[in-house]
């Protein structure tokens, strides 16, 4: 037993109720068990209670032991002044409250229980590995798109730390946002950091010019440091020297990463396209706010590097010949993890539910991912359909599973309540 557990007992009546008394054998009426309360202060709000014939109105607070309302000092906490019933699981002293308490612990299905204890210390892939085949497959549907809501919030929030950094340039944290996707896992916060050193308004006043900008985030990014044998990374070079100088720019001193990478994601080819997407492209958030259909943000991203790093995946060192256009799959990538979130969260913080809808509509629009979490759950009997659906799915498997919270968890909820 744990308090949250007990919590969610009472939260949803998963107790008999039949006949209650209070510890000090006084006739007890639930009429309404409280709002839960996720903030300081007692577990349940604005509870009302019958107790004898008195009808009382407040708080009720939730313990596994009488004596632990002592151990957390809740007496001479204020929050708690309004605290009207005190429920337990075992009533193991009576410690002299001026309120009555309710004792549970003769009165909970040992199969719940046990159910709740299989799932704490189930050891697979997710905890209700042995149970989620049987949940209704409406409230799988209802639970994706609250776990999808909970991870755009979520991405709203880190969006609005970046516009608070730039007086909410949307354009700005577009930007900072697509290198940060550009350097995927590995080099992230690199990429981020170089697009945070170059302000927006110098890279549009070169964004006709591939070479100088190509200079600009290689450089930033310490790429540009070498002895150079080839004409084209020197000349990057001193492109770079002079702008660093004109515009006082500081370098980026976080490392880039290539090893146990696939070539064609090396930092030097990702800046490459980053560079040709800057060049090809002008107010780029714009257009993808007035994008009718997720086809034409598709076009928009479809860049390919200049001809240099078609030989090339590093400087300096050439290679056999490879087109480095921005693949099917990166654009995925860029589309899940940066467009669709930064359209949700102008809609979000602009009050606009079209763009909030439109993230909704395009996320499933866009091909499923294929991951070791997506897979897990396929292999559940799961369906893996769209963007939507593996974004859900890795939203549940890293927030919840992972963490055992399954009474904060739908399917969780479901598999204790049908005991």
């Amino acid at each position: 037993m744990t308090e949250r557990l007990l919590q969610f007992i009472w939260q949803f009546g998963h107790y008999n109720s039949g006949g209650l008394q209070t510890t000090e054998s006084q006739a007890l009426q639930i009429i309404h068990p409280g709002i839960y309360n996720t903030n300081q202060g007692p577990d349940f709000l604005n509870a009302k209670v019958k107790i004898g014939e008195t009808l009382w109105v407040g708080s009720i607070e939730i313990h596994l032991n009488s004596t632990d309302w002592n151990v957390h000092q809740h007496s001479i906490d204020t929050n708690y002044n309004n605290v009207i019933l005190h429920v337990v699981f075992n009533h193991n002293q009576d410690i002299g409250l001026p309120f009555p308490t309710l004792e549970l612990q003769q009165r909970v299905s040992k199969v719940l229980l046990n159910r709740y204890q299989s799932l704490m210390q189930a050891n697979y892939f997710i905890p209700c590995e042995n149970h989620i085949s049987h949940i209704p497959s409406i409230t799988i549907t209802a639970w994706k798109e609250s776990l999808m809501a909970e991870r755009l919030q979520q991405k709203a929030e880190y969006i609005q730390q970046l516009l608070q950094k730039n007086n909410h340039h949307w354009e700005e944290t577009f930007w900072w946002l697509l290198a940060k996707n550009f350097g995927l896992k590995i080099n992230s916060d690199a990429f981020e950091k170089i697009a945070q050193s170059i302000p927006i308004n110098i890279l549009a006043k070169h964004k006709n010019q591939l070479i100088q900008l190509e200079a600009l985030l290689l450089g930033q990014g310490g790429l540009l440091n070498e002895q150079f044998e080839e004409s084209y990374p020197a000349m990057l070079q001193k492109e770079y020297g002079f702008l660093q100088k004109k515009y006082g720019l500081q370098k980026v001193h976080l490392p880039l990463y290539f090893l146990r990478m696939r070539p064609a994601n090396f930092p030097t080819v990702r800046l490459a396209q980053l560079a040709s997407l800057v060049s090809g492209s002008q107010h780029l958030f714009s257009k993808i706010k007035e994008a009718e259909n997720i086809a034409e943000v598709q076009l928009l991203l479809a860049v390919t590097a200049n001809d240099y790093w078609h030989y090339h995946y590093v400087l300096d060192v050439p290679a056999d010949f490879k087109k480095k256009s921005l693949g099917k799959g990166m654009i995925q990538n860029i589309l899940i993890n940066t467009v669709i979130p930064i359209l949700y969260a102008y809609g979000y913080y602009n009050k606009t539910e079209t763009f909030k809808n439109k993230a909704l509509l395009w996320l499933e629009q866009i091909a499923p991912e294929h991951n070791s979490i997506t897979k897990g759950f396929q292999l559940l009997g799961i369906q893996n359909k769209n963007a939507f659906d593996s974004q859900a799915f890795i939203q549940l498997k890293n927030q919840y599973c992972n963490h055992m919270y399954c009474l904060q968890c739908a399917i969780g909820s479901k598999i204790l309540k049908e005991v």
